[in-house]
């Protein structure tokens, strides 16, 4: 009897806490929701809300007079998506034009700043470089210019009389029109060895509504313009991504494979590469949204002019909208161009995960026979 009556208190106070426990982490979830609250409410008010409202919009014929959101704007369905992919028109061989242009832009945008970005991260990052600061800076600069400004100083410089075909004609290189060139860099490689005509198998046939020959022409020469200009100025920021991993390195790894007789290029690949991997992969990833999304250059450089070859879907959608008083097309355009970034980045994100399992594996396989990898 004297042990059940010692046992009941301390069964008490052992319960007490647990009890005790319980409320804090309910009253601490509480206070956790009441702090994130007010940022959910502007999430949902300026972003979640508006990308509803234009998926609505996206369904609609809507042409921007009154609200879109009454019974007297017709309602279509997915003819506003169906009509870019399916029906032959100007709709779609528009669309198919601009996705064309902004897979040869992303085909070299994306690898030229992401390369030229490590290039100056090493160079900055280098012990022995004198004057960092100034060269942090200088490199870093054109990212924090107001690209509006970058791209009227480009229409100066490629001018027909500009700096560019000035400094062409020193060496004897007559300078193209730069944006008034709808030549694909392709064809003119393809002239060059005599081909100035498509041939029978590429005249036609190709999908959506272009020709293979048409897809096969390259960045035209305005084009080109536009990714000097954009690969020079997003360079820098990612060069300061880089910079941070790089400076994350220890400095004993690289010691270590110097001591073991590893070259320079043998440190770089198999010691730096992978550990600067996470940074890689955000570099490759925000170059691939932000090149999907290229509108501002456009827009002042070109408006998808000469012949529509600067055509970009982001452009496309402000045209559609804002000029030609579509919203729906030009609100399904923007959404299926999201889709297509989406897409995207899930395969680029499963191509690394891959080869970093692959290079785990082939470690770990290494330290199992006791040799390196």
């Amino acid at each position: 009897m004297t042990t059940e009556t010692l046992a009941a208190p301390a069964a008490a106070r052992a319960g007490g806490p647990h009890r005790r426990g319980g409320s804090v982490r309910g009253n601490e979830n509480i206070a956790g929701w009441f702090f994130v609250a007010p940022v959910i409410v502007i999430l949902g008010l300026f972003m979640l809300l508006p990308i509803l409202m234009a998926l609505w919009v996206s369904l609609t014929d809507w042409n921007g007079q009154g609200s879109p959101f009454t019974s007297q704007v017709p309602f279509v369905g997915a003819e506003n998506y169906t009509r870019l992919f399916t029906e032959d028109g100007l709709d779609r061989r528009d669309f198919m034009t601009s996705i064309r242009n902004n897979i040869y832009y992303v085909a070299i945008v994306v690898p030229a700043q992401t390369v030229l970005a490590l290039g100056l991260a090493l160079v900055v990052n280098n012990r022995l470089l004198k004057g960092k600061a100034f060269f942090r800076s200088a490199f870093y600069f054109p990212s924090v210019t107001s690209s509006v400004a970058i791209s009227v100083v480009f229409l100066f410089l490629f001018a027909n009389s500009g700096a560019v075909n000035n400094l062409l004609g020193v060496f004897g290189i007559d300078g193209p029109e730069w944006f008034a060139d709808s030549r694909g860099v392709l064809h003119l490689l393809f002239g060059a060895v005599g081909v100035d005509s498509p041939p029978a198998a590429l005249a036609g046939g190709g999908p959506f509504g272009l020709s293979w020959w048409d897809w096969l022409a390259g960045p035209s020469v305005a084009m080109t313009s536009i990714i000097a200009l954009v690969v020079w100025t997003t360079s820098g920021t990612f060069m300061l991504m880089f910079l941070a991993a790089l400076q994350q390195v220890p400095v004993v790894l690289d010691e270590a494979s110097t001591i073991d007789g590893a070259s320079r290029w043998q440190r770089f690949r198999h010691v730096t590469l992978p550990l600067i991997k996470p940074t890689t992969f955000l570099v490759l990833t925000l170059g691939l949204i932000g090149s999907w999304q290229v509108f501002d250059q456009v827009y002042v450089m070109s408006q998808g002019d000469p012949a529509k070859t600067t055509l970009t879907p982001a452009y496309l959608s402000y045209r559609t909208a804002f000029r030609d008083f579509d919203y729906g097309s030009g609100a399904a355009i923007s959404f299926v161009l999201f889709l297509i970034i989406i897409v995207l980045t899930l395969v680029q994100r499963r191509i690394m995960a891959d080869r970093d399992a692959d290079g785990r594996r082939s470690w770990r396989r290494a330290v199992r026979r006791g040799g390196r990898p």
